[in-house]
């Protein structure tokens, strides 16, 4: 009876971390996003992201091949969480200003939030791109930036709202490197011009004016 009492009353054992790849890989991953982010591909240690999600260096080579194969796969995972955040703005239910005022304001509220993001771009631009050219993936996963801005903008275009003419890939790009700078350039800006871009009445200010640029080069 006591037996059955004991059995009764014990919590079901909850799944391994070898029983549950998916998870650990996803650990994996937010722990070396920040550690390549920070440090960069030469200065990120495996050891430390191994310490810090309480696994062990040879699961990580078992998962990702290389420290290199685990930095392609944070640059991948980045680029795909932003672009799956995007495709959940519904933006085909707004009508098309409203919409790219949306798709403004998301970019730059997703850089202020995800410096990580920057810092990993950056460090890859340092790279000159060698190790995102190794990745199967990111072009098809970005390319639904380009499709959305493209959708947006023919809509916007038959409705007599923005002028034709312009490039989906250019709106994109401009779009980006406006919300990108203010989080790239944050420390050596601030510091020549003596203006702190990261105090908030600074922050809204800045992307308000953006979403202002960005729509008034798109309207007639």
């Amino acid at each position: 009876m006591n037996e059955l009492v004991q059995k009764v009353a014990e919590p079901p054992t909850a799944p391994s971390r070898t029983n549950d790849p998916a998870r650990t890989m996803a650990e994996i991953l937010q722990v070396a996003s920040h550690e390549f982010a920070d440090k960069g591909l030469t200065g990120a240690r495996i050891d430390a992201i191994a310490a810090a999600t309480r696994t062990s260096k040879r699961m990580i080579y078992y998962y990702f091949g290389s420290k290199e194969g685990l930095y392609v796969a944070v640059l991948e995972d980045a680029y795909r969480r932003v672009r799956q955040t995007e495709s959940e703005l519904h933006l085909e239910d707004l009508p098309p200003m409203l919409a790219l005022r949306r798709l403004v304001e998301f970019t730059f509220d997703h850089h202020q939030g995800e410096q990580d993001f920057i810092r990993l771009v950056m460090s890859e631009n340092i790279q000159r791109g060698h190790y995102l050219a190794q990745s199967k993936s990111v072009r098809q996963v970005n390319q639904a930036a380009i499709e959305t801005i493209a959708k947006l903008y023919q809509r916007g275009v038959a409705q007599g709202v923005f002028r034709a003419g312009l490039d989906p890939l250019d709106i994109h790009a401009s779009i980006s490197a406006l919300s990108f700078f203010n989080v790239s350039n944050q420390y050596t800006f601030g510091l020549i011009f003596d203006r702190e871009v990261q105090a908030l009445e600074a922050r809204n200010q800045r992307r308000a004016n953006i979403v202002d640029m960005v729509t008034r080069f798109v309207a007639i």
